[in-house]
C-alpha cells in the first residue's frame, strides 16, 4: 500500500452539506441510471475537498458518482458517507482499487432499499396518512399537520444520522479491514452481494413470457411451461443479458427503448410474447 499524502478529513460541516443536498435526491430521475445525478450532486462538494490537489482523480470520482444508483432517498446519505470514506482512502493511496467503491455502493443499495421502503414508506408513511386522514375528514387542521410531523420528523432524523454514521463507519471499519489484510475478501463478498442484488432485481422487475405453443387444443404444449421447467425466469434473464450487451457497446438508451417498444408490439401482435 503506497500512501501519497496526509489527506484533509471531512468535517461535520461537510456531512451536514451532504445531508441537505440529499433532499434533492429524486429531483432528477430517469430509467437509465435512475437517481445517479442526485447522488452525484449530494457528494460533489465533499469530493472536491477530498481531491482538492488532484484534478484527475476528482474527474474520475465524479464520473464514478454518475453510475447507476437507486435506493430509498432517506437512506441514500448512508451510502454517500461510505462512498466518501472510500474516496478518502483512494486519495491517500496510489494503489487503491477504485472498482471496490462501485462494488460496495452496489452491494448496499438493495438491502438498504429493502429496509427503507418497508419501514419508512411501507409502514411509517401509511401510519401517518391513516392518522392524518382520519382527522382531516372531520375538518380538523391537525390532520395535515400530524401527517407531516409523524412522517417527516423520523424521516429527517434518519436521513441526518445516515449522513454522519455512513461516513464514520466507512472511515473506521474499512480502514481497519484494509490494515488487517481482509480488504480483498471484503471486496469479494461485496461483489457477490451486488450480483445477488442485481439478480433479484432482474427477477422482480423484468417480466418476459411467451405465448407460443406446440400443437393445438387442450393437448398443446406451452413453450413457457417448458422454459420454466428448465429454468424459471430464463426469458427475463436472457432479455437482461441482451440489454447488458448493448449497453456495454455504448448503444444509445433512447434507441434501445424505441426498439423495445416496436419489438414488443410486433411480438404481441403475432402472439410471440404475452403479458
Amino acid at each position: 500500500m503506497m500512501t501519497t499524502s496526509n489527506q484533509e478529513k471531512l468535517t461535520k460541516k461537510d456531512l451536514r452539506k451532504l445531508f441537505w443536498r440529499s433532499l434533492t435526491m429524486e429531483f432528477s430521475w430517469h430509467y437509465e441510471r435512475q437517481m445517479h445525478m442526485g447522488f452525484s450532486y449530494m457528494i460533489a462538494p465533499a469530493l472536491k475537498k477530498i481531491y482538492r490537489n488532484n484534478p484527475e482523480k476528482l474527474a474520475d470520482a465524479l464520473e464514478r458518482s454518475l453510475e447507476f444508483f437507486n435506493c430509498t432517498a432517506h437512506i441514500s446519505p448512508f451510502i454517500g458517507g461510505v462512498t466518501l470514506a472510500m474516496e478518502e482512502m483512494n486519495a491517500e493511496q496510489d494503489d487503491f482499487d477504485t472498482s471496490s467503491i462501485s462494488a460496495v455502493k452496489t452491494a448496499l443499495m438493495g438491502p438498504l432499499s429493502g429496509l427503507g421502503d418497508s419501514i419508512l414508506l411501507g409502514t411509517l408513511r401509511v401510519l401517518a396518512v391513516g392518522i392524518g386522514t382520519s382527522l382531516a375528514v372531520k375538518g380538523s387542521l391537525l390532520g395535515p399537520i400530524l401527517f407531516l410531523l409523524i412522517f417527516n420528523v423520523p424521516a429527517f432524523t434518519i436521513r441526518y444520522f445516515a449522513s454522519v454514521k455512513g461516513y464514520e463507519l466507512g472511515a473506521t471499519y474499512l480502514e481497519k479491514i484494509q490494515k488487517s489484510g481482509l480488504m480483498e475478501k471484503f471486496m469479494l463478498a461485496a461483489a457477490i452481494l451486488g450480483v445477488m442484488v442485481i439478480g433479484g432485481m432482474t427477477n422482480e422487475l423484468v417480466t418476459v413470457s411467451t405465448g407460443l405453443q406446440l400443437g393445438s387444443g387442450d393437448s398443446a404444449t406451452k413453450i413457457q411451461e417448458v422454459l420454466d421447467g428448465i429454468l424459471p425466469g430464463l426469458l427475463p434473464l436472457s432479455a437482461t443479458g441482451i440489454y447488458y450487451y448493448f449497453l456495454k457497446k455504448k448503444t444509445n438508451v433512447v434507441l434501445l427503448i424505441v426498439a423495445t417498444a416496436i419489438f414488443g408490439i410486433l411480438c404481441a401482435q403475432f402472439g410471440i410474447l404475452k403479458s
